[in-house]
């Protein structure tokens, strides 16, 4: 092989990168002005809210959506984290998460949904996606380093790109799996392609797209320690910063934070998705 040469793979991509950063300065401007003010507002509303007030407030949705077991969990939790000192830390992990969510969610849905329709915008948004799963996490960190500097916000970003798969997977998934029958009694009855859409097979695939949003958040967790290297505040720079000063015990209790968080939010959104299904049959 030392006679072949080497394909300029990683020259051609460092030159593209170049070239991103010195044309499109200001759409990345723009977009980390956007992503920080989502950010920001969702960590301002939670801070401002007393933690007593937004524990009630996630246990209520909890025993909403789940059982009163998990509404005791979620206080218990919830107390726990405030108890060892990393309420502020957990408000700043939810922004980044949740944000990182919302993105995937509007950008992700439509996606998939126009893939759903057209098999050709699903034959090129596949390999995508499987890039997109399979390439490392750390990888989404150096563009987006150049892109967006250091802080918040390229954590956000590669946790978008990182968390955005299984709601575009899930949503085709779901539409597609609408069955034959319903879709053409609806043509039948001469609905329009919009029409069968809104009414037949969104509400029939909401289950599904439901559990992919909930992947999303799952993965998106699993970024806030990664996203801490570049900067990101929040669960996982204490996380990181243990692991640097190899403090154990502070390690495990940062850690233990995010898997309450984690837990929380699987449950409540996995209940929804399940009510969701059985209103649908």
């Amino acid at each position: 092989m030392d006679s072949i040469p080497k394909l300029p793979i990683a020259e051609n991509i460092d030159s593209f990168i170049n070239w991103l950063t010195a044309n499109l300065s200001g759409l990345f401007d723009f977009i980390s002005f956007i992503l920080g003010g989502i950010v920001n507002g969702i960590e301002t509303v939670l801070l401002i809210l007393p933690p007593i007030l937004f524990i009630l407030i996630i246990a209520a949705i909890a025993w909403k959506t789940s059982k009163w077991r998990m509404a005791i969990f979620t206080i218990a939790g919830l107390l726990l984290i405030w108890n060892l000192g990393y309420w502020d830390g957990m408000t700043k992990t939810l922004a980044l998460v949740l944000t990182a969510v919302i993105v995937s969610v509007v950008i992700g849905i439509p996606i998939g949904i126009w893939a759903s329709q057209k098999s050709i915008v699903k034959q090129v948004v596949t390999p995508i996606l499987d890039l997109m799963q399979t390439m490392p996490a750390f990888v989404y960190l150096i563009p987006a380093i150049f892109f967006f500097n250091i802080g918040v916000i390229p954590g956000v970003v590669a946790s978008v790109i990182f968390s955005m798969p299984p709601t575009i997977r899930l949503t085709i998934l779901g539409i597609q799996q609408v069955p034959k029958d319903l879709i053409e009694a609806t043509e039948a009855f001469g609905s329009t392609t919009k029409q069968r859409l809104l009414k037949v097979q969104l509400p029939l695939a909401m289950p599904t797209i439901m559990a992919g949003i909930n992947q999303s958040i799952m993965l998106a967790l699993s970024m806030v320690v990664i996203a801490a290297m570049v900067g990101a505040p929040g669960l996982g720079a204490e996380v990181y910063r243990a692991v640097t000063q190899v403090r154990t015990g502070t390690g495990f209790e940062a850690g233990l934070a995010i898997v309450i968080i984690a837990i929380i939010l699987d449950r409540i959104t996995q209940n929804i998705g399940n009510k969701k299904q059985g209103g649908t049959q």
